[in-house]
């Protein structure tokens, strides 16, 4: 049990340290925040809500994934170097698709909301 509480307090600092110092992070948690009492006006249907929130939830861990990486990138080098770069562009490039997975489902919803 006591290693849980760790592991728990060590998420918590991470997630502190990103939206502490990466305005990408803010702004997922600001669109989250935002998501709480938005998602259930666009729907009732729980399924929906999970794929609502998951999607952003998701998006946040991505980031702070690609986050950790360009610490430790950064930490490892600071010089011009085509690994690490190739490195920080694929965190990137994740970001990017959750970016896109998490408009498909808010659109669809919106969607499904106002249109159909």
């Amino acid at each position: 049990m006591l290693r849980q509480v760790f592991a728990f307090r060590n998420s918590l600092a991470g997630l502190k340290f990103g939206v502490m110092r990466e305005p990408a992070l803010r702004e997922e948690v600001f669109f989250i925040v935002l998501s709480v009492p938005l998602a259930p006006m666009l729907t009732r249907d729980p399924w929906t809500l999970v794929a609502l929130w998951g999607s952003l939830l998701l998006l946040l861990s991505i980031e702070l994934l690609n986050t950790g990486i360009e610490k430790l990138a950064d930490r490892v080098t600071r010089e011009d170097d085509d690994l690490i770069k190739a490195a920080k562009d694929c965190g990137s490039a994740a970001v990017l698709i959750a970016i896109l997975l998490a408009t498909m489902v808010w659109g669809v919803a919106l969607w499904e909301r106002f249109f159909a």
